[in-house]
């Protein structure tokens, strides 16, 4: 997995995984299939899966969603994770499996959690996550998964140039993609703005729990946002998160000179970046070095 701010390629997100070497075939990304993958998207409060048709970025089948454990050590997640690897294996075999997680990623070892067990802090996760589930593991941090899902399929598709996704729930999270290539663990939510964690002031959780009108929300976003954009200059904003499905009633309030638009993949993306981002370990073959 690449160290925080190392630029990966969409095409080939995993060329640092377990410290494998991109093999020669991998200067050339080959015509996306038809074939499925398996993505699954850890959350505080469900754990969802669906194998994914790689050609549209949509579910090959219905999504399975399980409770998370509500003690959510990564030991406890692996077995949720495990059985819904089993019950999608007869649809995708033995390929590798992406899987979110909202936490910050490095190397394949979580080095942060996100309304999940404390345990996940510093833990081995996508080894353990492997051998939980006998497959290889392409474990990303959750918006990161998004953000890659909407450069690919989704309201970003086609956009050049720097693409920086937020997602607006529980508290920010945020993806930079720039032109295809995904430059993880960017923490924008975590911003300092005005002397406050940016996310402690503009996120949906604290608009719901302070009962801000629209308008006195999009206050709080007109100050995220702008400082954003003067810290990356981006090209394109897209929005995520539950509250963009109501995109209309706050994003027009916003005064900006980057474009800002609504996400389009919603609740799937977590899981459609995932399964994206595995096909990598796939196409290259790779073999762990034990």
């Amino acid at each position: 997995m690449a160290e925080p701010g190392t630029p990966v390629p969409l095409g080939y997100p995993g060329a640092m995984h377990h410290g494998h070497e991109p093999t020669p075939s991998s200067s050339r990304v080959p015509p996306m299939t038809a074939e499925l993958r398996l993505g699954i998207d850890i959350g505080g409060s469900g754990i969802k899966g669906a194998p994914v048709d790689l050609a549209s970025g949509t579910f090959a089948a219905d999504r399975l969603r399980i409770d998370t454990p509500k003690k959510s050590t990564p030991a406890n997640v692996a077995e949720v994770v495990k059985e819904i690897v089993d019950h999608f294996a007869d649809q995708v075999g033995n390929t590798p499996v992406g899987i979110t997680v909202p936490a910050i990623v490095s190397k394949g070892v979580t080095i942060s959690a996100a309304n999940i067990d404390p345990e996940w802090i510093g833990c081995e996760a996508e080894k353990l996550l492997e051998d939980a589930i006998g497959r290889n593991v392409y474990l990303v941090n959750d918006a990161d998964a998004a953000g890659v899902a909407e450069v690919r399929y989704g309201a970003a598709k086609g956009r050049p140039g720097l693409v920086i996704l937020t997602t607006l729930g529980t508290g920010i999270g945020s993806a930079m993609i720039n032109n295809g290539v995904l430059i993880p663990n960017s923490e924008l939510g975590h911003l300092e703005i005005d002397g406050h964690d940016a996310e402690s002031r503009a996120s949906s959780r604290v608009k719901d729990e302070e009962g801000l009108s629209y308008k006195k929300w999009a206050k709080r976003l007109q100050r995220y946002y702008e400082t954003v954009e003067f810290l990356f200059s981006p090209d394109l904003f897209v929005v995520g998160g539950g509250v963009s499905k109501d995109s209309e009633k706050f994003l027009p309030l916003l005064k900006l000179r980057t474009p800002i638009i609504p996400a389009t993949l919603l609740n799937t993306a977590g899981i459609v970046g995932a399964a994206f981002l595995a096909e990598d370990l796939a196409r290259r073959g790779l073999e762990h070095l034990n």
